[in-house]
């Protein structure tokens, strides 16, 4: 139980530390887009076009699942709106700058995690990814249930 919480311990840290270093001064045109826009539904006959409004967003606490696409898989951070897409050998990983996307197809390290249930390596972009904590970190867990046995373990 000791070298989970001294394994969370460290990915926090660590995410912390890329958080930051991500989020420098230069960032990339993407994540500076405005809210995503849904198209509201008119039913009515004479109706001529749908009209885009703003989406709503969700608000995620600790030990909720989060969005893969609303997480940067370089920081492995949550950061709460849709991340650029980088498509990788059939699969989409997601990075919050041009540092992120361009790391992403040559650092294996940043597309693997470790389940912290079972120590076994899982791909991000097919794991459960939930948020530890109120800052952003997140944790990659290969299905549902080895998180619930996790978070069981823990309590």
């Amino acid at each position: 139980m000791i070298k989970s919480f001294i394994q969370i311990l460290c990915i926090a840290v660590l995410s912390a530390v890329l958080f930051i270093a991500c989020n420098s001064k230069s960032k990339s045109t993407a994540t500076k887009q405005s809210p995503a826009l849904v198209q509201q539904a008119d039913l009515s006959p004479d109706s001529k076009s749908a009209e885009p409004i703003p989406a709503a967003r969700i608000t995620y606490k600790k030990g909720d699942r989060v969005p893969n696409e609303e997480v940067c898989m370089v920081n492995d951070a949550h950061m709460g709106k849709k991340q650029i897409e980088v498509p990788y050998k059939g699969k989409i990983y997601y990075g919050c700058c041009e540092m992120c996307v361009k790391r992403i197809p040559s650092d294996e390290t940043v597309r693997m995690a470790t389940d912290p249930l079972t120590g076994k390596k899982v791909d991000k972009t097919d794991a459960y990814i939930v948020l530890l904590n109120n800052e952003g970190s997140v944790a990659y867990f290969a299905s549902e249930k080895n998180y619930k046995q996790f978070s069981a373990k823990q309590q």
